[in-house]
């Protein structure tokens, strides 16, 4: 499983023109499900993105959690995460997880941020979505679960 993490002042998305999902400070999660990925990697990286410390505290340090300075957190599954361009010029997806795979786990991530206490919108799976945000910093992070060993 990875995730794209970015600090954002402002996001949202939208599908046919009508905003769906919108939060002020907090983090926009990109999440690529990988087939086998599981449970365990959901937890992983839902406790990973809710305790990132990479918010500033009041002498400007980054040092505090999403949750910490009462963010929210907007979740986008995104199986272009998980494309390998190693070969020619078209991108394969053939590691990403089947549809069917990939939502219950993308809806269980979900579960965990929102029940580690941190306000969650989501986007709409398997939709042609348009994101829009304003990345605070810019601060990107790459999170990936078989990467935590």
């Amino acid at each position: 499983m990875r995730a794209v993490i970015q600090r954002v002042s402002q996001a949202g998305v939208s599908v046919a023109g009508q905003r769906i999902a919108a939060i002020g400070q907090g983090l926009l999660v990109l999440l690529g499900i990988e087939d086998g990925d599981d449970r365990a990697a959901a937890d992983y990286l839902a406790e990973k993105t809710v305790g990132l410390r990479i918010f500033e505290d009041a002498v400007g340090k980054m040092n505090c959690s999403v949750a910490d300075c009462g963010g929210q957190i907007l979740v986008v599954s995104q199986f272009t995460l998980l494309a390998d361009c190693r070969k020619g010029r078209r991108p394969s997806f053939s590691s990403a997880a089947l549809p069917e795979q990939a939502e219950p786990l993308c809806d269980y991530f979900v579960e965990q941020v929102s029940a580690r206490g941190v306000a969650t919108q989501t986007g709409k799976f398997r939709a042609d979505m348009a994101v829009d945000l304003v990345n605070d910093g810019p601060v990107t992070i790459l999170l990936d679960s078989k990467r935590q060993f």
